[in-house]
């Protein structure tokens, strides 16, 4: 059987849509593998180094970006994201489909490099259910909060590049509903061209 390379799939959305638990749903769900970012921002409750982020200091960022280590870096709420470079690429070429969770003008970036990616926002029902998920968490102080609010303002001018946007307001739907575009796009006729012409081999040699 012919090894076709992995999909890239993007996943963005407001800060406090779910994101986070969308990604970890699929990944526990089906085989995905999941691009871990580093972040200089420092780790919430519960969260582990190498499992949720790489968790960097400004230097050690600093390092990596002149050191060509990500495909795409940003500062985000006074805190830099990166997307390391090496273990994408060797994932997809083994023919994993790889998750990204990244911010807007991150995977606006990455699409320019990978024009096959697919590119998904989740959203909440309305902004006052965002707001509502951004107090509930109970890790940031209003401050933070407002400036969460005011990025998605910004971010909400982007959307219009993404290829879907999925509501998360039942979980395990929304969970369903990010899978289910990714095997309609894996099963697009372009991302089938090497097995038909394999078939079609196999079928005159018969």
């Amino acid at each position: 059987m012919t090894e076709s390379r992995g999909k890239l799939i993007v996943i963005s959305g407001f800060s406090g849509a779910g994101k986070g638990t969308v990604v970890q749903g699929l990944v526990e769900k089906y085989p995905y593998s999941l691009s871990v970012s580093a972040t200089t921002r420092p780790p919430r409750p519960g969260e582990e180094h190498g499992k949720a982020y790489y968790f960097k200091t400004v230097d050690e960022f600093m390092h990596l970006i002149d050191y060509n280590g990500f495909i795409e870096w940003t500062n985000y709420c006074d805190n830099y994201y990166g997307t390391p470079r090496r273990f994408i690429e060797d994932e997809m070429r083994l023919g994993h489909d790889v998750i990204l969770e990244i911010e807007v003008e991150g995977a606006l970036n990455v699409k320019r490099q990978y024009e096959d990616a697919i590119l998904i926002f989740i959203t909440t029902p309305d902004a006052a259910t965002l707001e509502e998920r951004l107090k509930g968490r109970g890790s940031e102080d209003e401050p933070t909060i407002r400036k969460r609010i005011s990025r998605a303002r910004e971010e909400v001018t982007l959307v219009h590049n993404y290829d879907y946007v999925i509501i998360n307001d039942e979980l395990e739907q929304c969970i369903e509903e990010v899978n289910a575009v990714v095997l309609t796009e894996k099963n697009q006729y372009q991302n089938r061209v090497a097995l038909i012409d394999q078939i079609r081999t196999e079928l005159e040699e018969i």
